[in-house]
């Protein structure tokens, strides 16, 4: 089915984008998969292809655009070639925003000019160990001393600017919370061990350490007790990249088990040809093409601004529960190919468990949607 809600300008972006996964990324794949994090000139590349601040201001080296659009043609082409890539996503859908909407004009000047060429790399620090999000800081003067522990922040270790959510009072609840932006090289700033994941080899995620880190008040992003507030504006958009890149990455692994379906033969035939085998691809097929057109339509709902998170929630939810479900059913038609990790789709199948945990679980998404309704 022709999809109607791209432009010829985004099209033009997504080839633009395949050609640096051919000459940046696809021949780094395995040292990055054996060394478990990716190379920083990866993301040096990205900024020259224009692959990362095009949603930035001009004035700053970005191209300038809030047409969310090109993030998703960006997200898709990734999620399609696999997990090796760099955290373009990571860059232009989480991190930057809050760059972009919050920033004052003096934090926009020191960080958005490298932040485009890709120099500078940016994390988000939510998550603690224990649970929740409880990195404090205390006023010193003009300054924030910063303590507590963050993990599972993607980018740990590449990362030059960490945007902490770090409670500054204690006693106001969801309002005590504000984001403090954490700089390489800072004194007491420490990055832990790189953990090591079941899938997203690739990809730097690390636990970090504050220990009496001196945050000066110029790096106080957005309102003082208003970093709740902000996360939650952002968070739509957020779940819908995580959504698409679901989506193309499953349509792939589908793509790519059809071809093999049609190859693999057993007692003299193709194994597509088989009614049980010729079902599922039918069905995952379907099902594909439909959470496509709801993505669609929340894309468009973002270009007019009117996407709601409830409506983020559910393509959030549903798009990661049927990624999920394809490359099971994927490996599965593979048989015993599918457990070797020589095929992708094996891959695949360990790096698509995480897409219902980040982001929201699929459980938060249904009880934001439930209490939407009223219940």
């Amino acid at each position: 089915m022709k999809r109607l809600v791209f432009e010829p300008e985004h099209e033009q972006l997504r080839e633009t984008t395949r050609q640096y996964i051919q000459r940046e990324v696809a021949p780094n794949v395995e040292k990055w998969e054996r060394q478990r994090i990716i190379d920083r000139s990866a993301y040096v590349a990205a900024g020259k292809y224009g692959l990362i601040g095009f949603n930035m201001p001009e004035k700053y080296g970005g191209g300038g655009s809030d047409d969310f659009r090109f993030n998703a043609v960006i997200v898709e082409e990734l999620a399609a070639f696999g997990s090796a890539t760099p955290a373009l996503s990571l860059q232009n859908d989480i991190v930057g925003p809050y760059l972009k909407s919050l920033a004052t004009e003096e934090q926009q000047e020191r960080w958005l000019p490298g932040y485009t060429t890709g120099e500078i790399i940016g994390a988000i620090a939510m998550s603690e160990p224990s649970a929740g999000s409880g990195a404090s800081a205390v006023r010193d003067g003009e300054d924030w001393i910063l303590n507590g522990s963050k993990t599972f922040i993607s980018a740990g270790f590449n990362s030059d600017l960490v945007i902490v959510v770090a409670r500054t009072d204690p006693a106001a609840g969801h309002k005590g919370f504000s984001l403090l932006v954490v700089e390489r090289g800072m004194e007491g700033f420490s990055r832990g061990r790189k953990l090591d994941k079941m899938g997203l080899h690739s990809q730097d995620t690390a636990e970090l350490h504050f220990d009496n880190v001196r945050v000066p008040g110029d790096n106080l992003l957005g309102q003082e007790g208003r970093g709740f507030y902000h996360l939650m504006h952002n968070l739509p958009s957020e779940r819908l990249s995580i959504a698409i890149h679901a989506i193309a990455g499953a349509r792939q692994t589908w793509r790519e088990a059809l071809q093999y379906a049609k190859d693999r033969k057993a007692f003299g035939q193709p194994i597509g040809s088989f009614q049980h085998n010729r079902f599922v691809l039918a069905e995952l097929d379907t099902e594909l093409d439909i959470a496509e057109q709801y993505i669609d339509r929340c894309l468009r709902a973002v270009v007019d601004k009117q996407l709601t998170a409830v409506e983020a929630a559910k393509a959030k939810w549903w798009c990661t529960e049927l990624a999920k479900k394809t490359v099971d059913a994927c490996v599965q038609l593979y048989g015993g190919y599918g457990y070797m990790n020589e095929y992708k789709v094996a891959r695949d199948y360990v790096d698509v468990r995480i897409q219902t945990i980040f982001g929201g679980t699929t459980e938060i998404m249904k009880d934001l949607i439930g209490r939407d309704l009223g219940l």
